[in-house]
């Protein structure tokens, strides 16, 4: 299997899912925010944001105009956003208690529309 296809279906996968707990739970943004003022947990989100991005990006980094620099965006979204976390923890979590939490909900619908559009591209449901 391709490595863009593969990571299409991953990328897919992973944001339908975490649409639908958010959307069922939607308390659990909260607790995000909540969590994002104990240290411990920025260390460690941020350390997996930076492994992911980094796995993502010598996998697949991919320049081309079409769906496969959405995969590759997603990998430096990633990588940017650990970085982040780790080089200025307090910085970030105060821009992010800023931000209004329907805010967050519209950005996850976006991306919920990017899940379904990548597992579109991964699975050749709808031909386009």
């Amino acid at each position: 299997m391709d490595t863009s296809v593969f990571l299409a279906k991953f990328w897919g996968w992973y944001l339908l899912i975490f649409f639908f707990i958010l959307s069922y739970n939607p308390s659990r943004i909260k607790q995000i925010f909540a969590d994002l003022k104990d240290q411990k947990f920025v260390i460690l989100a941020a350390f997996m944001a930076i492994v992911i991005g980094l796995l993502n990006i010598l996998f697949h980094n991919v320049w081309e105009p079409d769906w496969r620099l959405i995969i590759t965006l997603i990998g430096w979204m990633a990588l940017g956003e650990g970085l982040m976390l780790f080089t200025f923890p307090k910085q970030i979590t105060k821009w992010l208690e800023f931000i209004n939490i329907k805010l967050v909900q519209v950005i996850y619908v976006l991306l919920f529309l990017v899940g379904v559009f990548l597992l579109n591209v991964g699975y050749q449901i709808v031909p386009y």
